[in-house]
């Protein structure tokens, strides 16, 4: 049986983690910060662990920790990079729901002063819009819901979430 989870994806800054808390308080669920339990499992933070095995070697990192990650009740706040490991990918839609939380890259890059201090994956020469472009693809085609968060504040976003999450239940 499919967990009840909700697995947020999208570019850093977005607010997967910012939503994801209030969220799991609306709903009286746990809430997972993905790059949290990486950082916990390596004994590093995110950009140490990019500084020392590179993007490819962090993004395995990613894709093995989010591979094996099991909850149940809970909100799971993944990386942006996460969309790049198959196997994590698979397992999150197995034991959630995906939502993707989307932001025009003109708003998202308002909101991203310092990126590389987030411990962002990107390659040498990549800028941000060519990050979001390269990922936007991605996120779409995990995504069970998207959501379009422009304009909306972190209650309209919620509240998004929840009404397309239960019109998606209804369907089955």
């Amino acid at each position: 049986m499919k967990k009840d989870n909700i697995v947020l994806i999208g570019m850093p800054g977005v607010g997967k983690s910012t939503a994801g808390v209030i969220l799991a308080k609306v709903l009286g669920y746990e809430f997972v910060d993905a790059d949290l339990v990486i950082q916990k499992e390596e004994g590093k933070l995110l950009k140490e662990i990019i500084e020392e095995v590179g993007t490819d070697g962090f993004i395995a990192v990613e894709n093995r920790v989010n591979s094996s990650l099991e909850v149940d009740h809970s909100i799971i706040a993944t990386g942006g990079s996460v969309v790049y490991g198959k196997e994590a990918m698979e397992h999150l839609k197995s034991i959630g729901t995906v939502v993707y939380l989307q932001l025009p890259f003109e708003e998202l890059n308002r909101r991203l002063s310092d990126i590389k201090g987030r411990g962002v994956v990107l390659k040498d020469g990549q800028t941000l819009k060519d990050l979001y472009e390269e990922r936007v693809p991605l996120y779409e085609k995990y995504a069970d819901i998207t959501v379009n968060e422009y304009g909306l504040n972190v209650e309209q976003t919620i509240d998004k979430i929840l009404s397309l999450r239960n019109e998606k239940k209804c369907k089955k």
